[in-house]
């Protein structure tokens, strides 16, 4: 059963709406992940240690957009498997309010610390 103090509905909306949003974010910030060209007779010493900066940056992104889709599509599993909102350490509820806010949450608030 899911959590019963929760609107799954709602739940189930705003995670596939962030779904969405990442997905999109990593389509439009795809250019910004390409190996950078070093050309140097066009481009300063300086510019382009900005631009492996900025390529490092837009790699680190990606990784922590793609670590948020798994764990939203581990929020819609469980929301299928009606085991939305249990605490993965000791099965007991986690806090309405938490979940609402982060639906992303797997553990209570006293497993969490």
């Amino acid at each position: 059963m899911n959590h019963p103090e929760v609107d799954i509905v709602a739940i189930r909306q705003k995670l596939l709406a962030l779904e969405v949003s990442l997905r999109e974010e990593s389509i439009e910030s795809a250019s910004s992940r390409e190996t950078v060209v070093l050309d140097q007779t066009s481009v300063g010493r300086l510019s382009r240690m900005g631009a492996l900066q900025g390529q490092a940056m837009a790699k680190a992104e990606e990784q922590r957009r793609q670590m948020s889709l798994k764990r939203i599509s581990g929020a819609l599993q469980r929301i299928d498997q009606q085991c939305f909102g249990e605490c993965i350490e000791c099965g007991e509820w986690i806090g309405a309010k938490r979940l609402t806010w982060d639906p992303l949450a797997l553990k209570c608030i006293e497993c969490a610390e």
